[in-house]
This record gives C-alpha cells, sequence and structure tokens, in this order.
C-alpha cells in the first residue's frame, strides 16, 4: 500500500444509499469519547496520509479509523478542531435527553419555556459549529441570531399550546415542542448562517478551483440543512405523542409516572440513531448549482465571476454544511 487517497469517500456519495451508510459512519456516537489528543493523531495520520506518506507499519484498518474520527471532529473547511456538543456525532445522545424531556414536561408554560430555552441553546451550538466556516460572524450576529431562535421557539410553543389548550384533544397539545422546534429551526438556522447571504459563499468548479461567491448558493445550502433539520426530529416527536396517549390508557403505566421521562429519552434515542444519519443523507455534502441560474437571479455575481475566469462552468459546487 504505496499510495491511497485518504480524502476520496469509502462509499459513493452521489447516491442515498452511499451517504446513508457514510453517515451512519461519521456520525457514530462513540467518536464523542475520542479524547483530544487521540483527535489529534488522528489528524496527524490523516493528513500525513493525504500528503502522500503512508507510515510504516500502518495498517488500512487505523487509516480508516483515522478518517472517521477526523472527519467526524474537525471541520471540513478551516480543519478545526469542533467543540464535542456541536458535532453531529452527539446529536443522538444530546437530542435524544433534550427532546425527550421537551416531550415529557410540555404541560406547563414554565417546562416548556425552559426546555425549548434548553433546546434552542443547543442547536445555536450545532448551527454555529456546521456552518460554512469561510463566512464569519460578529458576536453581536450571533447575539442576535440566539435571541431571535430562542425567541422564536418560545412564541411559537407557548402561542400554540394557550392556542389549543381549549380547542384541541391532549394528544394535539403533545405536538407542541415540534411546532416550535420546526419554527425555530427556519430562523435559527438562516440568522447563524446570514453572513452566506448577505455576502455569498465560495463556490468552485468540478476541479475544486473556487470560481467566485454565490447568495443563492447559500440560501439552497441553508434551505437544504432547514429541511434535515426539521426531518431530523419529526419521526420522534410526531410519532411518539401516539405512543405515549396508547400507553396512558392503562393504569399500570400510569401509575409508573416516573419511567415517563427515562421511557421517552430512550424511544426519542433509538429514533435518531437512525434519524440522524438519514436526516444528513438526505441531500449531497458538495452541492451543486446551475451558472445561468446565477447569471438570471445574481447577475452581479455571476459577472464578478466572469472578469476573473474565461471559461464559465455550467454547474459550480459548494459545502451546503449540515
Amino acid at each position: 500500500m504505496s499510495n491511497y487517497d485518504i480524502v476520496q469517500p469509502l462509499w459513493d456519495l452521489s447516491t442515498f444509499t452511499g451517504r446513508l451508510k457514510h453517515y451512519f459512519w461519521i456520525t457514530d456516537p462513540r467518536t464523542c469519547f475520542a479524547t483530544e489528543h487521540e483527535l489529534n493523531q488522528a489528524k496527524e495520520l490523516y493528513l500525513t496520509v493525504k500528503a502522500g506518506t503512508i507510515p510504516q507499519n500502518t495498517t488500512i484498518d487505523q487509516i480508516h479509523y483515522a478518517k472517521k474520527l477526523y472527519e467526524s471532529a474537525f471541520h471540513p473547511d478551516s480543519g478545526e478542531l469542533q467543540n464535542v456538543f456541536g458535532r453531529m456525532s452527539f446529536q443522538m445522545p444530546g437530542g435524544m435527553a433534550i427532546t425527550g424531556a421537551m416531550l415529557q414536561w410540555y404541560k406547563t408554560t414554565t417546562g416548556v419555556v425552559f426546555w425549548q430555552w434548553v433546546n434552542q441553546s443547543f442547536n445555536a451550538l450545532v448551527n454555529y459549529t456546521n456552518r460554512n466556516a469561510n463566512s464569519s460572524l460578529s458576536t453581536i450576529q450571533l447575539g442576535v441570531a440566539y435571541v431571535s431562535a430562542t425567541t422564536s421557539a418560545l412564541v411559537a410553543a407557548v402561542g400554540y399550546k394557550a392556542y389549543l389548550q381549549k380547542r384541541a384533544t391532549p394528544l394535539f397539545q403533545r405536538y407542541v415542542p415540534f411546532v416550535a422546534v420546526a419554527a425555530a429551526n427556519c430562523i435559527n438556522i438562516p440568522l447563524m448562517r446570514q453572513n452566506e447571504l448577505i455576502h455569498g459563499i465560495e463556490v468552485e468548479d468540478e476541479n475544486g478551483n473556487v470560481v467566485g461567491k454565490s447568495r443563492v448558493a447559500a440560501a439552497k445550502g441553508i434551505a437544504q440543512v432547514v429541511f434535515s433539520r426539521i426531518s431530523m426530529c419529526a419521526p420522534g416527536m410526531l410519532i411518539l405523542p401516539v405512543i405515549m396517549e396508547r400507553l396512558e390508557q392503562y393504569q399500570s403505566f400510569r401509575r409508573m409516572a416516573i419511567l415517563h421521562a427515562p421511557f421517552q429519552v430512550l424511544v426519542v434515542g433509538c429514533f435518531l440513531t437512525a434519524m440522524v444519519p438519514t436526516a444528513c443523507a438526505l441531500f449531497p455534502q458538495k452541492a451543486e448549482l446551475s451558472t445561468s441560474v446565477m447569471k438570471l437571479v445574481e447577475p452581479k455575481f455571476y459577472e464578478e465571476m466572469c472578469k476573473k475566469h474565461e471559461r464559465i462552468p455550467e454547474l459550480v459546487y459548494f459545502n451546503k454544511g449540515l
């Protein structure tokens, strides 16, 4: 094994099945327990192999494991080590605890407000960690994005709860957390990535050469991420209320009220184990955009690209974020 392309994915990412296998591998929660020393060692091996040198006595399994740790813990744009709580591999353990709590304590306004605040704080960290790193946010922009998303979630949750309290069955009242989460995602992610929408993100040709910037690419990437995030939590937050409503018809289950919260956390964990990689795999990580769309929608950015490059590719590519 004299030469190995470690950057090349192990599966075909142009297909949904290939992306699903890839994200099951990358979002493995066990990688969260890797120490910083192990992660830095993995990065060192990854970059060494990428440069064309394979250390003596290094096995293919060691190379694959280094690739797994590096791609799960380091940002694809900047190469910086990500906060463990913001990584996609932490979505299952972090999400299961918070979502389970939101579904359990939805009846009181205090419970709704507190757990929506916790959830939006977690979401803000995840969105910031998985942004396109070429577009940085100021502290003020971060603060505005966080406050706006949290406020929208609380308004949606408390407003929907008040609306349903006298108009709907107890089952529909259980969907208050999902409505709040969906509404907040539609606000949180665009605000956390607002600079991409204002200034555009870098787009590349098929060879990976940066050819310009595009706001349409940013909008497309953000829209796909919003849809993926809502899809990620939807099955657990839509199906579990039905399960709980049925189970609470049994007196024996009602007597074990202390176990309701752990039960919901466990079931949400099962849903998220499957849905985190599935939602990430819905769209290719390296998204594409037709330059004819750029020419029509954002002529200024298209003209700037034409000035710098004689040949304009039909398609440009960009990192949509996660």
